[in-house]
């Protein structure tokens, strides 16, 4: 069976070129991308970007230089930063606002790697760190975000500031984390897929499949928002819903890494040992859940589980959607990552691979949830109280809406009765009942996800109807 190249690894090597504005030879680029990138599969791989047009070779082979193709410069404002340049190289000077470690830090891994040392995974690290003694935040920014974090209404309930926003959230965040790996769908094309179903034409199909993926696993976290933690079992399913058709073993979905894996552009090498994996995903998910704080457990989970690699691959994806995991369970803003430069984030976390020193990706973590905040801030400020009878039952209703779908059986008031009859008590089923016929009467493919329904199914129910 051929070897499945992800987006990602073609991202990598343009991103090599991107860091020699001038043009980057062939032995530039292999320096950049390390030893774990074969001479042959590069060259295979600057073959295949120079035909999709990404890439410009100019001069003979041996002596070629890999460009960005020209485009108009342009100046870019993100989140008060700004870049000047051609449009392909503005990820490139794009960055959030760093302190004056994170930029040393940012100086000491964009050296090549030949002047890395090579290092591997540190159990102290993980060891070392005693939850509510340690701190990889500092207690004034913690407190600047949870100011900033905090729902507008006085409702506490798990993950109800993120149901405010959830059509939202399910578009920004399977972007915005598919996009750090790589990911070329744009906002646009992720909102037609997730709300109507259409993939975008041109598209590498795994490209489809990682954003489809996303909806997945935020829809499983958003579900059980009232009950998540940080079992075991909770971040290997969540890493099943994000991995699906995604990985060259599909066995591996959802299980501990059991074989040695590389990590390309960095001199880190994960630990290989499949017992110590197990073992130290054990104490990093106790040590988790004993942080009194819940911004600094969602940066711990962004710093120790990419650290550790517990799986084959998409960890980095598990650590972004499990950073939230404490943001539900307090009700507080959702982390989206919208707007967050990729060259940043993997810069701060090359810094942990490489140096276990954190305060480059705090820079990038705190610049992020500052962004949430902004954004989501203002769509839940202006959106109506909570309906107390809504979220009394809003089990039963996502139940019964989610049966009647999916038995394709009409919106009636007499079929509604009957499936409420068990999950709602006399008093209030009257009430229920309207409520649930004017929500199967409201029910479209951008809302289906209140009640944990496919778009199939929905589809086929519509179809019924008429």
């Amino acid at each position: 069976m051929p070897k499945i190249i992800s987006t990602a690894e073609y991202e990598a090597v343009v991103n090599a070129v991107r860091t020699r504005p001038d043009g980057a030879s062939f032995e530039m680029i292999h320096s950049v991308l390390g030893d774990g990138v074969a001479r042959r599969t590069l060259q295979r791989r600057l073959h295949e970007l120079v035909k999709q047009g990404r890439l410009v070779a100019e001069g003979r082979r041996r002596g070629a230089l890999y460009r960005l193709p020209s485009q108009p410069r342009v100046t870019v404002q993100l989140g008060g930063v700004e870049a000047k340049g051609e449009i392909g190289q503005i990820a490139a000077q794009i960055y959030v606002p760093v302190s004056a470690e994170g930029s040393r830090l940012r100086d000491l891994v964009r050296r090549p790697l030949t002047q890395r040392t090579p290092v591997g995974y540190r159990r102290e690290f993980l060891l070392d760190y005693r939850p509510n003694e340690t701190w990889y935040l500092p207690s004034e920014t913690r407190a600047r975000l949870r100011g900033l974090g905090e729902a507008p209404t006085p409702e506490r309930q798990a993950g109800t500031y993120a149901r405010y926003v959830l059509g939202r959230l399910l578009i920004d965040l399977s972007w915005a984390s598919s996009k750090l790996e790589g990911n070329t769908y744009t906002r646009l094309d992720t909102q037609r897929l997730i709300e109507h179903g259409e993939a975008a034409t041109g598209k590498d199909a795994r490209e489809t499949q990682m954003i489809l993926n996303h909806k997945r696993a935020i829809e499983y976290l958003m579900d059980g928002a009232d009950e998540l933690g940080y079992d075991i079992h909770i971040f290997q399913n969540l890493h099943a819903l994000l991995s699906e058709n995604l990985l060259a073993d599909p066995g591996a979905s959802g299980k501990l890494r059991e074989r040695i894996v590389d990590i390309s552009g960095t001199v880190f090498r994960p630990l290989a040992i499949p017992q110590q994996i197990d073992e130290f995903f054990r104490v990093a998910l106790d040590k988790v859940a004993a942080i009194g704080d819940p911004f600094e457990q969602a940066f711990f989970l962004m710093v120790q589980v990419p650290y550790l690699q517990p799986f084959e691959d998409v960890n980095k994806r598990v650590s972004r959607l499990g950073a939230n995991i404490p943001l539900l369970e307090y009700n507080l803003c959702p982390l989206s990552f919208v707007e967050v430069p990729e060259r940043a984030y993997i810069e701060g976390t090359l810094a942990v691979y490489e140096l276990n020193r954190v305060e480059l990706l705090a820079d990038v973590f705190t610049w992020a949830y500052e962004r949430s905040c902004q954004q989501y801030r203002a769509i839940a400020g202006s959106l109506p109280q909570p309906d107390p009878f809504r979220r009394t039952y809003r089990e039963a209703l996502a139940d019964v809406i989610g049966e009647i779908v999916r038995k394709g059986w009409p919106a009636e008031r007499p079929v509604v009765e009957r499936e409420a009859a068990s999950l709602v008590p006399a008093e209030d089923r009257a009430r229920f009942v309207e409520l649930a016929r004017d929500e199967l009467k409201g029910l479209h493919e951008g809302n289906i996800a209140r009640y944990r329904l496919r778009l199939a199914e929905f589809r086929d129910w519509k179809a019924k109807q008429q």
